[in-house]
């Protein structure tokens, strides 16, 4: 294929892409879709190869997305699926990992053929069941699940899924209005991938996506293979609610005869009765978005370009959970994930990688009843500690890497639930210190105003490990947590007294370099 008419096509997917999750954002009740970005789209092709992906969303929920749409046509296969059609599921092994991140998957016809599907992931308010917290005995207390069903059928609701879903969560009208955005950008998205087809007189795409998949897929190999063969080890510890401390390994090798690196989390430690298991798509997405960012950030991220890493765990691993494993808070380990592997990279390429974070973000879901009687559920909201300090830089304070979400301003917070902030504000010399100085913590307390008991789930890291520093660096300040001044590190809801207030300091990020 020409590369000029390749390159202008391709600009044309990435602005259909890009409408996509525009639209969903526009649309969606949730403030954490609508503010934070918690989201990804992307359109497939006829197989179901991840072709382009939109320049926003989150690496946990774009590279599972990437994932989950094979295997759902692989269920409802594409002779059972007719113009009109929706698939849906929020099954955590096939899609982004816990019950609140649904999947939809709307195929786009031309011609009464399928060319493609436009699909999207998103982090609902609620789910029922336990909430987003890490205290489930086992998946079944966390919520409902959705196999791979039709959501629509030939333009009509699926009326029986629609009751079902409706009745078993707190806010259905929330759930609903989210749902009903993502199935609108899917259809936008189909209908934009047709006006392109129209615009170059194409009958499908499968020229186009196998052009694009194909040059990728070349050039990550070729990347790798520019870096120096042999196998490299990384180690990160941080503690989760509750207390318990973490580990997790990786043997990342090189191997340049094929092209390909495989990360090898063999030694990390194995399965939590806490719901803080990862099932293996959420592992293999946020080990992709280390190495793609630290290889070839700038080349597109589909099929191609994530067909060369692969990961492998133990079965009895943390990192690959197994059914009946609680997973909702599943991210307080999977953002770790990049950490080791960074760190194995360290020696070899220091000049692209970082120090160690404060981690995952601190998640925080407040439920109950407002004045007025009616029940809310807050769709999470996430704070972040400091950024690891980078080969040349200082680290970002209060940025969320590697999740890449934005915080709901407390405005949005304030305005939707009844919940008072009393403070937020930036922690001073958090950070590590070095040549370059690690990100800064930040401090945030709330109150609620239901003048009633709510339910809390917290779910802070890193109270008692520190974010390390990288070649001589200092590690950053620990977290802290307290309700009513008192340190607090529960793995479990709380029911909590209606002048109770809550006061939180996310940690600071390792530095780089020794201070001179």
């Amino acid at each position: 294929m020409d590369g000029i008419q390749l390159e202008i096509m391709w600009s044309n997917l990435i602005s259909i892409v890009s409408e996509q999750a525009k639209d969903l954002q526009r649309i969606a009740f949730s403030p954490i879709v609508r503010e934070a970005g918690d989201l990804a789209t992307a359109l497939f092709d006829s197989e179901g190869r991840m072709v382009a992906q939109a320049i926003t969303g989150t690496p946990g929920h774009i590279n599972s997305l990437a994932a989950a749409a094979k295997q759902m046509i692989e269920i409802i296969t594409p002779e059972k699926i007719y113009p009109g059609d929706v698939l849906i599921t929020n099954d955590p092994w096939m899609s982004a990992g816990h019950f609140f991140d649904i999947t939809l998957l709307t195929p786009v016809f031309r011609n009464d053929k399928i060319i493609g599907y436009c699909g999207s992931t998103i982090h609902h308010t609620d789910i029922g069941g336990y909430g987003v917290g890490a205290g489930a005995r086992d998946i079944h207390e966390e919520g409902l699940w959705i196999p791979v069903l039709k959501f629509y059928e030939r333009d009509q609701p699926n009326d029986t899924l629609h009751k079902i879903i409706r009745r078993n969560v707190r806010t259905p009208d929330a759930i609903f209005g989210d749902l009903g955005a993502q199935t609108s950008s899917g259809k936008i998205g189909g209908e934009r991938l047709n006006a392109m087809c129209d615009r170059y007189n194409l009958t499908d795409i499968d020229e186009l996506s196998a052009e694009i998949i194909d040059r990728s897929e070349k050039a990550t190999r070729d990347a790798i293979r520019e870096l120096p063969a042999g196998t490299y080890h990384g180690q990160s510890e941080f503690d989760v609610p509750g207390g318990e401390i973490i580990t997790l390994k990786t043997a990342v090798t090189i191997d340049t005869d094929k092209g390909e690196i495989l990360i090898d989390f063999a030694g990390s430690s194995g399965p939590s009765s806490l719901g803080i298991n990862v099932v293996t798509a959420y592992t293999h997405a946020y080990s992709t978005f280390a190495i793609r960012s630290v290889l070839n950030p700038d080349l597109a991220n589909n099929a191609g370009s994530l067909a060369p890493i692969k990961i492998t765990a133990p079965k009895e691993c943390i990192i690959n959970a197994q059914y009946p494993s609680p997973v909702n808070a599943r991210h307080v380990v999977g953002m770790y994930v990049p950490f080791p592997i960074l760190k194995a990279l360290a020696s070899i390429i220091p000049e692209r990688t970082l120090a160690e974070g404060s981690g995952a973000v601190w998640t925080i879901q407040v439920q109950g009843r407002d004045k007025q009687g009616q029940p809310f559920t807050s769709s999470m909201f996430n704070y972040s500690g400091g950024m690891g300090a980078r080969a040349t830089k200082k680290g970002l304070s209060a940025t969320c890497y590697p999740t890449g979400v934005s915080a709901v301003p407390i405005e949005v917070l304030e305005a939707s639930i009844p919940i008072e902030f009393t403070c937020k504000e930036l922690l001073p010399n958090t950070g590590g210190k070095g040549l370059h100085n690690g990100g800064d913590g930040q401090k945030i307390g709330f109150r609620m105003r239901t003048g009633a008991e709510w339910a809390l789930n917290a779910i802070p890291s890193r109270l008692k490990t520190q974010a390390e520093g990288l070649d001589g660096g200092e590690p950053g300040a620990p977290g802290a947590f307290y309700i009513n001044g008192r340190p607090s590190n529960e793995a479990r809801k709380m029911m909590m007294a209606s002048d109770d207030e809550v006061l939180m300091m996310t940690p600071g990020g390792g530095g780089s370099g020794k201070a001179v």
